[in-house]
């Protein structure tokens, strides 16, 4: 028996503005508004608003709640300081990849970690069931919160206009409490675009008040509302990895190419240790394969598990791939092997329904903004 999608706080808005809506992760999300492509331009030009209120927020507190959140994830989460945030990772003991997640710390013993919104409950299991032994809470905050993001180069002159908080010194990767269009919200320099830009964690029945001063805010910067669709193109563009796509449980983190995320180095024992230094010797001697980016010499768009040739064999396979608006050009990611994977290794292609199309080998990302 299937269940109904869940609903954001901004359902009906997103319905009255023509949206369309796909299921995604068990919620009924605005996939566009009207052009996937004007709304991809908008954010790399000017800004976009996105409703992204299906990610799974997870709130951790106590004494131990930075240990044990070393201990359970990849990361070390005591050295992130207040009002910070990290990019990190939850894996299994053979160091399969659950989440990657971002972790803010809120307070002295407060930090929310935030999973993706296939994963949150996976993650909430995961994370309840490691913290036996230390003086810390997991709690579940997915209702408590909705999430909001104005991505793009306006985006801080945007919210300079609904804010008195400081943004000039809010860093990238860092979040601070104030109000946003008098309501109460997280504000965090975070997104997952490639370009500059806010995302705001406020109650649910705050959100549609936010978004409407925040389209209003926005109106004279070019702002408009975006859905999943251009997101998805925005952050392969920028190189960023998807779960189920470039990350999933069969792959560690060095097999991604983001063994940086893993702290060796922390205090105590973590999660996934063992399995993980035993991949970070394989990738160091020899990676089976590595993540590249691919750009089309023709116009077919290549799709997630085409393979990828070279020779007449198989070498690899796509893990996302799309029309590039930026770039004019079909692009993908690809886990190829590793004698393959050097930009500008020739002879190398996609499997497209049976014909192969040939494609350039190039360093991800392929788009990279101006600072």
């Amino acid at each position: 028996m299937s269940t109904a999608p869940r609903l954001t706080a901004l359902d009906a808005l997103h319905r009255s503005l023509g949206a369309t809506m796909t299921d995604f992760a068990g919620w009924d999300m605005p996939l566009r508004y009207a052009s996937e492509r004007d709304e991809h331009n908008a954010v790399r030009t000017r800004a976009g608003l996105f409703d992204l209120s299906h990610m799974g927020e997870i709130t951790v507190t106590g004494p131990e709640a930075a240990a044990f959140l070393s201990y359970a994830l990849v990361g070390n989460i005591a050295t992130v300081g207040n009002g910070r945030a990290r990019y990190t990772m939850i894996v299994q003991e053979d160091g399969g990849i659950v989440d990657d997640l971002i972790v803010y710390r809120l307070g002295e013993t407060e930090y929310m970690v935030v999973a993706n919104a296939g994963n949150a409950q996976i993650v909430l299991d995961a994370l309840t069931g490691r913290v036996g032994g230390f003086d810390a809470e997991v709690r579940d905050d997915r209702d408590a919160y909705a999430l909001l993001a104005v991505q793009g180069p306006e985006s801080p002159a945007i919210m300079k206009a609904v804010t008195d908080a400081d943004l000039d010194g809010l860093k990238y990767y860092a979040g601070l409490p104030g109000t946003v269009a008098g309501v109460p919200a997280l504000i965090a320099r975070t997104g997952y675009t490639g370009e500059d830009g806010f995302e705001l964690f406020v109650a649910p029945e705050h959100a549609e008040q936010l978004w409407r001063a925040l389209t209003e805010a926005g109106a004279p910067h070019g702002l408009i509302p975006c859905g999943l669709s251009c997101r998805d193109t925005l952050r392969l563009e920028a190189g960023m990895p998807l779960y189920g796509h470039e990350l999933t449980t069969a792959l560690t983190p060095f097999d991604a190419g983001l063994g940086r995320v893993v702290k060796f180095e922390k205090e105590g024992d973590f999660v996934g240790r063992e399995a993980l230094q035993a991949a970070a010797e394989r990738a160091e001697s020899a990676p089976p394969r590595k993540l590249v980016g691919l750009i089309a010499e023709g116009r077919r768009v290549p799709r997630a598990g085409f393979p990828v040739v070279a020779d007449g064999k198989v070498i690899g396979e796509v893990t996302s791939g799309a029309p590039s608006p930026t770039l004019g050009k079909p692009i993908a990611m690809a886990y190829v092997d590793a004698a393959f994977a050097a930009p500008g290794t020739e002879g190398v292609g996609v499997d497209v329904r049976g014909t192969h199309e040939p494609y350039e080998v190039v360093a991800l990302p392929f788009y990279k903004r101006q600072k």
